[in-house]
């Protein structure tokens, strides 16, 4: 007797739009691997050790996604890139909080793995970009989602080609667009 083969993705997807909690996880389930990849990605990326593990990010973008009725997701590139982005808002809200804490006011444990520390400099950065790329999605929403897709989901740029359904050298000349745009806006501040 054979296992049941698991539901396509866009069937998944589909039934998760309409509600069906059961959808909902099996999708997560499926895309679990490409999720914690982003995850680490991210937490890479923040400049420094975190008490907020991979796995711990990964759920609480889930919960985040989840809680969301709204939320229409027309292909798995679109649903990476969002859940990419509740991400960076989770880590950037967190080295916030980190931050505000006074000096010494909290014993945390880091891993062997973290020694390397972050300076202030460095969750300042974080925050900047994120506020750079809030601004950029509000003046054009694009070419945020091609920072995220690129940037945090690690896409090609034929992949990001085809998702948009524009040729390779358009989404290069988009990305450009999109660095300069973030580098002016981190160098006026």
């Amino acid at each position: 007797m054979s296992e049941p083969r698991p539901e396509p993705l866009a069937e998944l997807a589909a039934r998760a739009e309409q509600g069906d909690p059961a959808a909902k996880d099996a999708l997560f389930a499926a895309l679990y691997q490409e999720l914690h990849r982003l995850a680490q990605a991210h937490l890479r990326r923040s400049g420094g050790p975190l008490t907020l593990g991979t796995t711990t990010l990964l759920h609480e973008a889930y919960l985040g996604i989840a809680e969301r009725e709204s939320l229409a997701f027309p292909d798995r590139n679109r649903f990476l890139a969002y859940a990419s982005r509740a991400m960076r808002w989770i880590v950037t809200d967190f080295v916030r909080q980190r931050r505000a804490t006074k000096r010494g006011g909290e014993l945390t444990f880091v891993s062997i793995d973290d020694v390397a520390l972050a300076g202030p400099e460095a969750v300042s950065e974080l925050e900047r970009l994120n506020e750079a790329l809030g601004d950029l999605a509000r003046l054009e929403p694009e070419l945020a989602e091609l920072v995220d897709l690129k940037y945090f989901c690690g896409f090609s740029f034929a992949e990001i080609a085809a998702l948009r359904g524009v040729s390779e050298r358009t989404a290069q000349r988009d990305w450009e667009k999109a660095r300069l745009v973030l580098h002016d806006y981190l160098s006026e501040a």
